[in-house]
């Protein structure tokens, strides 16, 4: 039977949580594929919801000074956190309201005792924090909430944190509004998740144009599987690492191209830089003078944007014309925008935008079809076409342009174009909020993770944990699980007790699984089958090892075909242990000894079911513990007592084979003997 082509209009969208098409060191979570088909898009572009053509979409250069006085995100930590902030919240606000005053002090105590590992500072910060949280300061509110649901100096409780998360979000705590919005989240309450992120989505979206810094997270991951990601971290140092050193030493030795990755590195913030627009306008410039092209786009929308620089329409027309003169087609979008609003040219030209971004959107630039998307949404200079928007909006959320994403997510939502799936909305809108100013906490929680302040690292991973970041779930609960032996985990009464520090861990594992981080699926698995923790639980186990080998895990695939082979939680089936043992090997060829030596044990078990050796080597696994402090320094994991056991048995099935083979040879010889 032949095979039918996919409808023309479908549209894969590839989506990381995360969105990993902007994270230059993104995680390993594998992402989520999406299949828009023909069936997903309404025919009728009249159906569904009204759609709010009221709203300015082209706002990438706005004029707007809100950031002076109202900040997007008040009550955040990250005025404390960062020294040279010009925050209202911490400059004046401060001053005048004792609330504030006495708010801003806990929580510069709270990071304080985290950092020095002094419980009794954690207890008086806290205390604080609450005084302030009674007399209904919503940021305080929001701090206690958390405080309430990791059972920091307090027994947890994860009611009263969401009420008080409740609090908090009504008084205006964005913080809490993403807390809630995660929430309602894992319990599938998309009615309610959808309007908080979306609400948070436009925020994110409104901070890239006020804060003039491009939309740029950096999401490192600590660790790869169970190992430190050192390579990663090591180039994260920001002007420390020796790679940004030599970089700036062949800038400053005049090499253009140096001058450029320098700019780029301060404009965006990357590798620990803290971001810094002039330096960047200054790197960018030289690179200019000394004859390459490649920071004339960059330069163009630092002009457009006033970011770094005062605001100059004309210089960014004159860069952006230049560039798209050397075939830097993303320029193409910057000047279809100026002549949109007709900034810096004689005067509004639709036509010409359209061709602009028509140029960009045919050389793969994400820009370009989220813009024409935005033209045939609006019928700005073309006709009204959902259809047609709803595919450019489709094409560019696929590269992970964040106002593609929230468009999409809207057109979901409203039922616009697209059938409507509250689901999908939410997915999409989660993406773009978490884009929002918040998520600066992850660079303030891997500088402190550098300099070695677990705690101070720990206490802010674990704060973005709670707002549904995957990376810093995964984070904050390798952290517990690496530095166990020292001070770094804050419980009920003091230190965290062992039993607490592995019910937080297992807590923030299960939720980055949950998110798709495979790794964080099978240390559950682990921890449900060795018993850490929490009680041993093998039908658990085996569950997690399912959600991990759906990603196409090896290691998940072999621990099926273990539990299969000896019936643990899972139905005692040889040929079923027999195709996730070959799976594993498909997936991964460094599993090819363990799979071997698996597949020896299972030919063993078929052959002498039930004999004293099978029963044996059962035994091993249950007599390692008792010798583990002799072949600790052996073996250094006890998850290899499983490969000792395979060993064992493929030594005796060689052993057995060569006793086959001697008794065939001996019944060939016999006739003869009995001729004789």
């Amino acid at each position: 039977m032949a095979r039918r082509r996919p409808p023309r209009l479908v549209r894969l969208l590839l989506f990381l949580f995360a969105v990993s098409s902007l994270l230059p060191f993104s995680s390993s979570v594998r992402p989520f594929v999406i299949v828009i088909s023909n069936d997903d898009l309404i025919k009728d572009s009249s159906s569904g919801d009204s759609f709010d053509d009221s709203s300015d979409d082209w706002d990438d250069f706005s004029d707007s000074t809100r950031a002076d006085d109202h900040p997007i995100d008040p009550g955040s930590w990250l005025s404390i956190l960062d020294p040279f902030s010009s925050s209202p919240f911490l400059n004046s606000s401060s001053d005048s309201d004792p609330l504030e005053s006495l708010f801003i002090s806990g929580i510069r105590s709270m990071l304080s005792a985290a950092s020095s590992a002094d419980p009794s500072a954690m207890a008086a910060a806290a205390s604080q924090i609450e005084a302030a949280a009674s007399a209904g300061l919503p940021h305080a509110q929001s701090t206690l909430a958390f405080l309430h649901s990791h059972g920091i100096l307090r027994p947890q409780n994860r009611p009263k944190s969401f009420l008080f998360h409740q609090f908090a979000a009504e008084g205006g705590n964005l913080q809490s509004k993403m807390a809630l919005g995660y929430t309602f989240f894992r319990q599938d309450m998309h009615e309610k998740a959808v309007v908080l992120y979306a609400e948070l989505a436009e925020a994110a979206l409104t901070s890239f144009v006020i804060s003039k810094d491009p939309p740029v997270i950096e999401a490192i991951r600590l660790h790869s599987g169970t190992e430190e990601n050192k390579d990663v971290l090591r180039k994260s140092r920001g002007e420390d690492d020796e790679d940004f050193q030599i970089t700036e030493y062949q800038a400053q030795r005049g090499n253009s191209m140096s001058m450029f990755k320098i700019g780029l590195l301060y404009y965006y913030g990357l590798r620990g830089l803290r971001r810094d627009l002039k330096k960047a306008h200054y790197w960018f410039s030289k690179s200019v003078e000394k004859g390459d092209t490649s920071s004339l786009e960059l330069l163009g929308e630092m002009y457009a944007r006033g970011a770094g620089v005062e605001r100059n329409y004309t210089k960014a027309f004159e860069c952006l014309s230049l560039a798209v003169k050397h075939q830097y087609y993303s320029a193409y979008n910057g000047l279809g925008y100026l002549y949109v609003k007709g900034y810096g040219v004689e005067k509004k030209n639709l036509t010409k935008a359209k061709e602009y971004f028509e140029i960009a959107a045919a050389n793969k630039e994400s820009g370009g079809h989220y813009n024409l998307g935005v033209l045939y949404l609006k019928g700005l200079g073309v006709k009204r076409d959902v259809r047609a928007a709803c595919n450019l909006f489709l094409t560019a959320a696929n590269d992970g342009q964040p106002k593609a994403l929230y468009q999409v997510a809207k057109l979901f939502q409203k039922g616009i174009g697209l059938k409507k799936n509250l689901y999908m909305a939410t997915l999409l809108y989660k993406a773009v909020a978490e884009r929002g100013p918040w998520s600066s906490l992850s660079r303030w929680a891997l500088e402190s993770y550098l300099k070695g302040d677990m705690g101070k690292a720990l206490l802010l991973y674990s704060r973005m944990a709670e707002l549904g970041y995957e990376v810093a779930q995964s984070n904050a609960a390798w952290i517990l699980d690496k530095y166990e032996e020292q001070s770094v985990c804050m419980g009920e009464s003091g230190f965290c007790t062992d039993t607490e520090r592995h019910i937080r861990a297992h807590s923030l594992w299960w939720q980055a699984s949950e998110q798709g981080n495979e790794h964080a699926a099978l240390l559950i698995g682990d921890a449900y089958y060795y018993g850490r923790g929490i009680e041993r639980d093998y039908e658990r186990a085996a569950e997690a090892y399912m959600h991990a080998q759906s990603q196409s895990n090896a290691q998940a695939m072999f621990n099926l075909g273990y539990m299969h082979e000896h019936g643990f939680g899972l139905p005692l089936d040889l040929h079923l242990a027999k195709r996730y043992y070959d799976q594993a090997l498909q997936i991964d060829a460094q599993a090819k000894l363990p799979v071997t030596l698996a597949l020896t044990s299972l030919w063993l078990r078929k052959n002498y079911a039930g004999s004293f050796l099978v029963k044996m080597i059962d035994s091993l696994p249950e007599v390692y513990p008792r010798i583990q402090e002799w072949v600790e320094d052996v073996l250094m994991d006890e998850g290899n007592a499983t490969i000792l056991t395979l060993f064992a048995c493929l030594l005796t099935v060689l052993y057995l084979r060569e006793r086959q083979r001697r008794q065939a040879a001996v019944l060939v010889q016999q006739p003869d003997d009995l001729v004789n």
